[in-house]
């Protein structure tokens, strides 16, 4: 475990990147953009993605998959959610009983509403998998920011020494086998988080947040009993944590889109601007299927849901949201 492939040159890749080669790991980062990876190799710098993170100088980067994946036995897969199973697919010819994948996306797949580590199951069988989640801008974490985040997966030996390769003064990966109830969260809170954003959007104020997020966890915790996943999972970093930090951060792009909807914009003419994915668009649409699904009481997601797919006035749905029936806390 001294060496690490990452597939995804974004800009988690690159600061996963950052955080492992700066321990002296060596890494190759896998770009599909040629000219991405060219200027990481020549300036070690990503400026379409952190431009203020300078990588060290073993990071190397290619578009050559099998070269990645013959680089090394630990695979970071650091792409958005809805291309995890195509770059799984193009993984498989390499992939065997020594493999460990990590996933960092933070999503459902739209058509199965598989988590991420199901797919990679499905479509990698012989590997080890895990994914990392909580509160972890690429932002901060590729400027050394004090971060913790959760590793979750099956295998304990095999994580605590994932733990030690991750592990540095100011990065603090803890151990989880709750690995559903770490996707199920971090797919949620994106959902809660674009709200956050339609709040700001509006021009409330930090009250209305305050609902919002302890309103919005309750009901991402209704869904995770009803999946079977541990309920403290959801109320340590991967749940409440990335959930607050989600929310207030300007850093999220699903805040950002939210907040965007929120002063008037069209959602398409939002996105086309954006060079990044906001991964709360389409989760929005797998969570409301899941509660759907399930018959479970999600008046936020649903809310969401609706401004994203039916035109649903943002101000109207607040107000709805308001003045439901009075019940119980």
């Amino acid at each position: 475990m001294k060496a690490a492939s990452i597939f995804g040159a974004g800009s988690w890749g690159t600061a996963i990147a950052y955080l492992l080669a700066s321990q002296q790991r060596d890494v190759c980062l896998w770009g599909r953009d040629q000219i991405v990876v060219d200027e990481i190799n020549q300036t070690h710098c990503n400026k379409d993605y952190l431009e203020k993170t300078i990588l060290p100088q073993n990071v190397k980067a290619t578009t050559n998959i099998e070269q990645a994946a013959s680089f090394s036995g630990v695979w970071i897969i650091a792409v958005p959610s809805f291309a995890l199973r195509r770059i799984s697919e193009q993984l498989q010819p390499f992939c065997n009983t020594n493999t460990i994948v990590i996933n960092l996306a933070k999503g459902l797949e739209s058509d199965t509403l598989k988590t991420m580590s199901q797919v990679m199951a499905e479509v990698l069988p012989t590997a080890l998998v895990y994914t990392l989640s909580g509160p972890s801008h690429a932002e901060e974490v590729g400027l050394d920011f004090p971060t913790s985040v959760v590793l979750a997966g099956e295998d304990i030996e095999t994580g605590k020494q994932l733990q030690e390769i991750f592990k540095t003064k100011r990065f603090r990966p803890y151990l989880s086998q709750d690995l559903l109830g770490v996707e199920y969260a971090g797919t949620t809170k994106n959902v809660i988080a674009l709200v956050s954003g339609i709040v700001d959007g509006l021009g409330f104020g930090d009250n209305a947040k305050g609902a919002l997020i302890s309103r919005g966890l309750a009901e991402m915790v209704r869904l995770g009993i009803v999946l079977g996943t541990q309920p403290e999972t959801w109320f340590g970093l991967s749940g409440l944590g990335d959930l607050v930090t989600t929310c207030a951060s300007q850093h999220s792009r699903n805040r950002f889109v939210g907040e965007q909807l929120g002063k008037g914009r069209s959602l398409d003419d939002i996105i086309e601007s954006m060079n990044m994915v906001a991964e709360g668009v389409l989760a929005t649409k797998t969570v409301y299927t899941l509660a759907k699904t399930h018959d479970i009481e999600m008046p936020i997601t649903k809310a969401c849901y609706e401004v994203l797919y039916e035109n649903a006035s943002p101000l109207e749905k607040l107000t709805e949201l308001m003045t439901r029936q009075l019940k119980m806390e």
